[in-house]
């Protein structure tokens, strides 16, 4: 299954509509700062564990490269349909949504 590119907003209208966001980056990149809500699935570990337990998945890293160069493997973790947040956290950060520091 391919993942669908989506931009911040349409990204933002999925989680509130009870999608998971799921943060591919390594545990050190999540700590620093991340999207409050978002699930740390770390690209080393992905595929161990089933991501289930909601209609929609959208997939983020920090700019979408990472998410985009591993599309396929993404989309192997999930029966939901899924996503790829288009520029990653920064995106997220530049549409003037929240994040967590620290």
């Amino acid at each position: 299954m391919a993942l669908k590119h989506i931009n911040a907003a349409e990204a933002k209208k999925l989680v509130d509509q009870g999608a998971l966001l799921v943060d591919v980056r390594e545990v050190n990149e999540y700590l620093g700062e991340n999207i409050p809500g978002a699930k740390n699935e770390p690209l080393s570990r992905i595929g161990r564990t089933p991501i289930s337990g909601a209609p929609a998945v959208v997939f983020h890293c920090k700019s979408g490269a990472r998410t985009r160069m591993n599309a396929a493997a993404l989309a192997q973790c999930t029966d939901a349909e899924v996503y790829i947040l288009d520029g990653g956290i920064e995106a997220w950060k530049a549409a003037g949504f929240p994040v967590k520091r620290g």
